[in-house]
Parts: C-alpha cells; structure tokens; sequence
C-alpha cells in the first residue's frame, strides 16, 4: 500500500502545481496580451487618425504603487470628451516587478483611449527593463497622430551606470534626418527625467537639447519624474519643458495642439 502511494505521489504533485510551484518575480513569462502594448496601441492610433490638425492627449506619469488613485485617473479620462490618446511619463512600477506591470497594465487597459508608456527610473529595477521591453518595446520609440509627431526618450542615464548612451544620439540623428520627409507639420518631445535632475546624464545636456531643436518645428518638452506640476525653460532658448505630477498627486496635464498653437490645463481628479 504505501509502494503504491510513493507512485500517486507525483500524480498529485503535478495536478496541484499551480499551487505548489511559483515563478519568481522576476520571470519574463507573459500572456500574449502584457506583451508589445506600445506597438499594438499605436497601431490603433493609426487606424482611428482622421489627419485632423488638432490633436488632443493626456500627459501624465508615476502611478507606481497608487493603484486606486489610477484607477480613478481611468475613470476621469473615459468621461472627457475628444481625447485621442495618453502618454505615460513612465515610473509605472515602484520596484521593476512584472506583477507591478502588468497590475497597473491591467488598470490602464480600461482607458478608451490608446496609450504608451516611456521608461522611468524605477522601472528599470531588478529586471525591470527586461520586463518593459517585452511588454511595451524599445526604450526609445516615436510615433506619428495627426500633424504631430512625438519622440519619446529614455533619459534614465543613472539606471544605465553610464555603460550606454542614454540619450540615444543616434536614436535623436535618425529622428532629425526623418524630419526632411512629410506626413506631419511639428513635434513633441517626450522623457521621465528631465535635464538637470540626477538621473540625467547633465554632462550631456548642452548637447542633447541641439539635438532636439534640429527636430522639426519643435513645439515643447514633456517630463515626468518630478512629481509634481511644473513648467521650465532649462536652458534660456524659449524651449519649455512641462513636467506632470505623480498619481497620487491625483492631477495629469491635457494638452490640445492645433495648426497654429497649443494650449494645457493642469487637470485634478
């Protein structure tokens, strides 16, 4: 009798496994829907863009670990009228953890609206990075809505110990030499860290905001990181970079570009 239960034993092992084994947190397995999210939403954006010359979006960033307070971001979204996509200024993770990820992913998927995500700081912990690829793509990305194009950046210089370039010159040159061909009118700039905070790379500074005025008809820079609402002109030449609070600040910027201006209200919820 008990040869015969030394034989079950696997059997009852492998049966109950979900409850015996568990992944580690770090494990870069995903359902088919936590992975290439940047790609599959601007591919909706491609498929609902009218050519429209006014473009409106949601900025916003650092939702890290205030999950109710997101999902009442969500819920205030859907209510607004006319907004064609959000842009998350990254830090959706407080610690790297795919289950962070794809908790806040799940939150974020009830948007009506397509949205991306760019890199922050913490989400670059632990395996972080790897995560964020898988999910949502390069760490560098840009997309085209309307007459607008945005550039998106990973400026996390400090999570890279510097062993990379971080900003990607080259990524910026290839952007800048896209600018020559048409299909879009002006251009935005998107990043987490803004220059002169200490996970920018500020020995690059000077460099990086030539690179990013050679972009076509250059309308403002977009941060998150801060936490709070801001508005500056780092470096004296009229380029002004608008940073958004956290989530639980409970406020995000809404920008409306048109033909011949923008405009933003710092909304709260």
């Amino acid at each position: 009798m008990f040869r015969k239960f030394l034989y079950l034993c696997p059997v009852f092992l492998l049966c109950a496994c979900d409850r015996v084994f568990e992944y580690h947190p770090y494990d870069l397995r995903l359902e088919s829907k936590y992975k290439n999210i940047n790609v599959k939403n601007i591919a909706r954006l491609k498929e609902k863009d009218t050519g429209s010359d006014t473009v409106r979006f949601v900025f916003m960033g650092d939702s890290q670990r205030w999950y109710d307070e997101t999902k009442d971001f969500v819920n205030h979204v859907n209510k607004l009228e006319k907004i064609d996509l959000v842009i998350h200024g990254g830090d959706i993770s407080d610690f790297g953890m795919k289950k962070e990820y794809c908790w806040m992913h799940d939150i974020l998927s009830k948007l009506k609206v397509p949205y991306v995500l760019i890199i922050g700081n913490h989400d670059n912990l632990g395996s972080g990075r790897e995560v964020y690829k898988v999910m949502y793509g390069d760490l560098n990305f840009s997309f085209r809505y309307g007459n607008v194009k945005f550039v998106c950046l990973n400026t996390n210089a400090l999570e890279f110990d510097y062993a990379v370039p971080v900003p990607d010159f080259k990524f910026l040159e290839r952007e800048i030499a896209d600018a020559q061909e048409g299909g879009y009118d002006k251009t935005i700039v998107a990043m987490h860290a803004q220059p002169g905070d200490v996970v920018f790379n500020n020995n690059v500074a000077s460099p990086f905001q030539e690179y990013i005025k050679r972009l076509k008809n250059l309308q403002f820079c977009l941060h998150a990181h801060a936490h709070s609402v801001m508005v500056n002109d780092f470096f004296d030449d009229g380029v002004l970079y608008y940073g958004c609070g956290s989530m639980k600040g409970r406020s995000y910027l809404l920008f409306t570009v048109t033909s011949d201006s923008y405009r933003y209200e710092v909304v709260h919820f």
